[in-house]
């Protein structure tokens, strides 16, 4: 198994793209800690995981919360001895519309959110890692340059400025044997809610694909498995595209 003997921490472990990655860990040998705001969401992908035959557990974290996050790694790494993987999947609140319609204060709400859970995340996991001296740190969404969409409103912006501190990270953990890597997507569609305001959406993301295809979850867990394993331990410091050709980061 490519994971077999990891720890892997997952915030907004309940979520669509976030259990999927956690059974696509799980699936490979790792040990995953489920870790979000809502028990009933980690306990449906646990008891998943539990059933297929992987090793689950949850915890109710707040993200933003950098005591409980800091508290919640520490247990963990008494507990498994390490903390090999880390990923936070929560993502900013979305505001599409333009931005001279977006107020300030939400603007800036939103973008700060996004940063300041990913910054306790990671420092939290990082911590850890650089007494290992090893581990893997994920992130999700990434910086497409090519983006000209007129309806992103806040989105791309609030992932071009994680896609900033992550590097930043990698500039910093890579003597530490840390490897650093976001998976950039287009969108992931079998998440979009079943309803005709998501078809534009959709299609637009389908469309973009020089395959007319878009990226699945079970493509999301594949290839996060593929980067955190030792098969790619010559990935780091950089985006993977997992866009199907949709874009061009």
């Amino acid at each position: 198994m490519m994971l077999e003997n990891r720890t892997a921490v997952v915030y907004g472990g309940g979520g669509s793209i976030g259990g999927a990655m956690a059974g696509a860990f799980a699936a490979e040998g790792a040990r995953v800690f489920l870790a979000g705001r809502t028990p009933a969401k980690l306990d449906t992908v646990a008891d998943s995981i539990r059933a297929a035959g992987g090793q689950a557990e949850t915890a109710v974290v707040d993200a933003l919360d950098a005591s409980a996050v800091n508290d919640h790694i520490d247990a963990v790494a008494e507990k498994t001895g390490s903390v090999d993987i880390s990923i936070n999947l929560i993502t900013q609140e979305a505001i599409f519309q333009p931005l001279a319609d977006i107020s300030t204060s939400d603007f800036v709400a939103a973008i700060g959110k996004a940063l300041t859970t990913q910054l306790i995340t990671t420092k939290a996991a990082a911590r850890h890692m650089v007494k290992q001296q090893s581990g893997v740190l994920l992130f999700f969404g990434g910086s497409d340059h090519a983006n000209t969409s007129p309806s992103m409103g806040n989105v791309q912006i609030g992932m071009d400025a994680v896609e900033s501190l992550r590097r930043q990270w990698a500039a910093e953990l890579a003597p530490h044997g840390i490897r650093t890597v976001t998976l950039l997507t287009g969108g992931i569609v079998d998440t979009f809610p079943d309803s005709p305001e998501w078809e534009g959406a959709r299609q637009g993301i389908i469309g973009a694909s020089p395959f007319k295809r878009a990226a699945t979850m079970a493509d999301v867990g594949n290839v996060a498995v593929f980067v955190a394993s030792d098969m790619g331990r010559s990935i780091t410091s950089t985006q993977v595209n997992i866009s199907v050709g949709a874009c061009y980061g």
